[in-house]
């Protein structure tokens, strides 16, 4: 009877639907893992005489990868990132082979290469000074842990400050300010301003003899303020209509430390030529205090941010770009086979693949601090386990019932 096999390619059937189910419950909590689904095929039939035929069971159960898009935790990890959208992540294993991923959860390791969970090496762009171009070959992304950026030297500064309309002649106010030198090293300058007369204040800017290799005269530039009716300070003589004044010149020479001299921009006039300093009746007060120099900077730590940027963050407060991480379009995703590590890679049939920066190409937006969830529904698995259980009895009830019948025609053998 071809019963029986029959039913044993249904049991071998139903049992592959399950071990599907149950790799997809396993993976409920896996970063980026696509869900699997079973195909059922037929066999051909056999002909019984005219238009009768008899099926002969069922064949080879295939599977299908849903490449549907996961829900998106935030986890706020430094370098954790997550597709929004179509594409994947391009890694490279310790055979330098390319594979491709959904799991953002990266890390740097002690080489300063960022990294997978397991260690393999993320594939992106490399910035030049601080410039990434991601129209060239992708290649490991790594960190400079140990590089340090020099210092460089204040050549700009500004200062917002009220000084109080109601003072009395010869009231001082003192503004300081913390300027860098080449050598990282920081001064504190001082503006030293005076009530002259009603509407005029001189000034005095200031830094400490101990700063200076000989001491002496600590004045490095000094002049008058002169305010108008409004409280605004005036432009110096001699500046065009409508133009912005030039910023006040200030040399700073002969520094303790031996670092270069200093020339000071200081702009007491905004960029469109509003005053920084004004004169109201109120208390004096620095608003905010402005400088363009940097101390010197070791990296403090790493991070992603939204559309794959790999930052490297400084203790002197920058930001440096580093790097970007790298996308991979595939036109056909479910031709990619699961060598595991949440790891996918190509095979015969796969299309051509091309690599781009996120949001280009065809690829989604990298959305950091945050993972892909798992797209494997609980309730679905449950529902297909309990339908391929049933399946799997029914065809096993088919061998029971079949067994029966080849007894009871064995039976009608009369004896020898």
């Amino acid at each position: 009877m071809a019963a029986f096999s029959i039913a044993l390619s249904a049991l071998s059937a139903d049992s592959t639907a399950i071990d599907v189910v149950g790799n997809n419950l396993a993976n409920l909590n896996t970063t980026g893992y696509k869900d699997t689904s079973v195909n059922f095929q037929d066999l051909m039939s056999q002909s019984l005489g005219g238009d009768s035929q008899v099926g002969m069971g069922i064949g080879q159960v295939g599977t299908t990868t849903s490449f549907s898009q996961g829900t998106l935790q935030t986890t706020n990890g430094a370098t954790d990132a997550a597709i929004q959208g179509n594409g994947f992540f391009v890694v490279t294993n310790a055979a330098n082979q390319t594979l491709y991923t959904r799991d953002g959860s990266f890390q740097v390791d002690a080489n300063g290469s960022l990294v997978t969970a397991t260690g393999q090496n993320v594939q992106g762009w490399s910035a030049v000074n601080g410039t990434v171009n991601p129209n060239g070959p992708v290649g490991n992304l790594s960190v400079p842990l140990g590089a340090v950026i020099p210092a460089t030297a204040t050549s700009a500064m500004s200062l917002a400050v009220n000084l109080n309309s109601q003072s009395a002649v010869g009231a001082s106010f003192s503004a300081p300010i913390q300027v860098i030198d080449s050598q990282g090293t920081t001064h504190t300058m001082t503006v030293d301003c005076t009530k002259s007369d009603t509407n005029t204040w001189t000034y005095n800017v200031t830094i400490p003899a101990a700063d200076l290799q000989t001491g002496g005269n600590t004045t490095l530039a000094s002049g008058t303020m002169t305010f108008d009716a409004n409280g605004n300070l005036e432009p110096p003589a001699g500046t065009a209509a409508g133009a912005v004044p030039a910023p006040q010149a200030i040399a700073v020479t002969g520094l303790a430390d031996g670092a270069a001299n200093m020339n000071i921009a200081w702009s007491q006039f905004g960029s469109t030529g509003n005053s920084l300093i004004t004169q109201n009746s109120q208390t004096s007060a620095v608003g905010t205090a402005k400088q363009n120099g940097t101390a010197v900077g070791a990296v403090t730590g790493i991070s992603l941010q939204n559309g794959g940027m790999l930052v490297a963050n400084y203790s002197n407060g920058q930001q440096v770009t580093v790097g970007q991480v790298a996308l991979a379009s595939i036109p056909n995703p479910q031709s990619l086979s699961s060598v595991g590590d949440n790891n996918l890679q190509t095979s015969a049939s796969t299309g051509t693949i091309s690599v781009c920066a996120a949001n280009s190409g065809g690829v989604g937006q990298i959305v950091s601090g945050s993972l892909e969830s798992s797209t494997v529904n609980m309730a679905t698995e449950f529902t297909n386990l309990l339908t391929y259980q049933n399946s799997y009895q029914a065809a096993s009830k088919v061998i029971t019932t079949t067994d029966q019948l080849m007894q009871q025609t064995i039976a009608l053998i009369p004896n020898a």
